[in-house]
């Protein structure tokens, strides 16, 4: 059985949207580390579909040479939470359907890694609110956006346990956390 390692880049007001205010912060190879080490041997990607339609054209057009992440992205399978996603063209990518926490629960005890979840918001929520991620990374930027799409809701209560966290020079801290 694998596990849902989910992973989010965050704001101190909890925005995750469009992350693109993270290029202010240089980016620490220990950082790199650790979401390397979310995205290991046997592990397939689970996104939603805003998600899947940002990340094909980005990570599909990438090579080892430009991030040494490309390998993974285009490599694994991709596995697609959405009603409405039909024929994708992203090698190794199949549509699940619309969100079924049993549908996720069965893909986890196919998988002999994990599913790596990254931004898919919307996914994340469901998921956390059915109990389904098994590790919860959030790397924590020193900024406050004031707007934007926000991780968690006012209408959701979430239970986690601190597992690690981990500061790098930058002042981006992360935390792990497991669902309790």
């Amino acid at each position: 059985m694998g596990r849902i390692e989910v992973h989010e880049f965050i704001s101190l007001d909890g925005v995750y949207e469009s992350p693109s205010w993270t290029a202010e912060y240089p980016f620490d190879p220990k950082m790199g580390e650790a979401i390397g080490r979310l995205t290991g041997p046997g592990s397939e990607l689970l996104l939603g579909r805003r998600t899947y339609e940002m990340f094909a054209p980005a990570w599909s057009a990438r090579s080892d040479e430009d991030d040494p992440g490309a390998s993974f992205f285009n490599g694994a399978r991709k596995n697609v939470v959405s009603a409405t996603l039909r024929d994708p063209d992203w090698n190794n990518t199949r549509v699940l359907g619309p969100y079924d926490p049993d549908t996720i629960r069965s893909l986890r005890d196919e998988v002999e890694g994990s599913l790596y979840v990254s931004g898919s918001g919307t996914l994340v929520r469901a998921m956390l609110r059915d109990g389904l991620v098994d590790g919860l990374h959030l790397f924590v930027f020193p900024v406050v956006l004031g707007a934007g799409e926000r991780l968690f809701t006012d209408d959701e209560q979430v239970r986690l346990s601190l597992a690690r966290t981990e500061a790098y020079d930058s002042g981006v801290v992360h935390l792990e956390y497991s669902q309790t």
